[in-house]
């Protein structure tokens, strides 16, 4: 008479039950969370809701304008920013000088920056020292020209499924509030912001935003001070495909303003943009690394309505990063 395994215990030829070497578990019972809303611990801020349909229809295009972008990195680890633009149109040409220093350790940041137009701003950074996910800024400009000096106090907290912030402008006659919250659970996001006139005692901005986002598709909408509604929808059709609708409307007026904006990826190093809105305004835009750390980008903009009168734009930008 064979062996049997009865339960885990084996009984031989002889009649004995013995023990079975438990060689692991034959079924495994895994949890999987559900696709898309396990990178929503933290949402973002109010600002980034819908990024990712407003990176749609603004990067990789710059028409009206050439611009020049140049990044180095010294050796103890301070990161130089120069960037010069000139305006094709009116002629204005203006650059910045932005440094940027982090103490990791003590969790440290800082950064100044100078423009043309002789402004001088600094901005101090403690974040996750206080507490874990806290931060702190002061933000602090000075116009030598006019001696005008302003500064702002930034804060702002983030814990899983919520996201605030509370900035307050330092003004001789009188502060402004600026506050924001965002509220994520699964997927579905919810933020409200608000700006407070301390002098006057009064509510000058008052909007409010919903959305909901998975890993490939994103929805949002948001109503600014009961006047203005808006909305995008965002899709990334495939690994190289990603698409964008915009669309926007104020009360009183009968005027809807909307777009449809797409990004193909070409390949690594190549990406082609395109976009169009109501007014028959297209915009195409091409974006080309070169070589590692040197991009071009070339834009241009065409009035649908007008194709034979001019006044198209061209655009081109050069970035360079060591």
């Amino acid at each position: 008479m064979a062996a049997r395994d009865v339960g885990g215990m084996v009984q031989d030829k002889s009649g004995k039950v013995k023990q079975t070497e438990n060689k692991g578990p034959s079924v495994t019972c895994q949890h999987h969370a559900p696709k898309g809303h396990d990178k929503m611990a933290v949402p973002p801020v109010y600002a980034d809701l819908g990024k990712s349909a407003k990176d749609i229809f603004n990067k990789g295009f710059g028409y009206g304008v050439l611009k020049l972008d140049v990044k180095t990195k010294s050796q103890s680890g301070v990161e130089f920013a120069t960037s010069g633009s000139s305006n094709t149109d009116t002629g204005k040409s203006g650059g910045h000088l932005e440094t940027k220093y982090k103490m990791s350790e003590l969790g440290l940041s800082f950064n100044q920056k100078w423009n043309t137009d002789n402004t001088l701003t600094s901005e101090i950074t403690m974040e996750d020292q206080l507490a874990k996910g806290l931060k702190l800024s002061l933000d602090t400009s000075f116009v030598p020209n006019t001696g005008k000096k302003s500064a702002k106090l930034k804060t702002g907290y983030k814990r899983d499924h919520v996201n605030v912030g509370c900035d307050l402008d330092f003004d001789m006659a009188g502060p402004t509030v600026h506050a924001a919250a965002v509220l994520g659970y699964e997927g579905w996001l919810a933020g409200y912001q608000l700006a407070f006139d301390t002098a006057k005692s009064k509510l000058t901005q008052n909007n409010f935003a919903i959305g909901y986002k998975t890993g490939d598709f994103q929805l949002h909408t948001n109503v600014n001070d009961g006047t203005e509604f808006g909305g995008s929808i965002y899709q990334k059709v495939d690994s190289n495909l990603e698409t964008a609708v915009h669309l926007a409307w104020t009360a009183g007026s009968n005027n809807t303003r909307f777009g449809i904006g797409a990004k193909y990826q070409l390949d690594k190093d190549a990406s082609l943009s395109a976009k169009v809105n109501n007014a028959c305004l297209v915009g195409v835009g091409y974006s080309q690394t070169l070589r590692p750390g040197v991009k071009l980008t070339l834009s241009a903009l065409v009035d649908g309505k007008n194709v034979n009168g001019g006044g198209h734009k061209v655009g081109m930008g050069f970035e360079l990063e060591a």
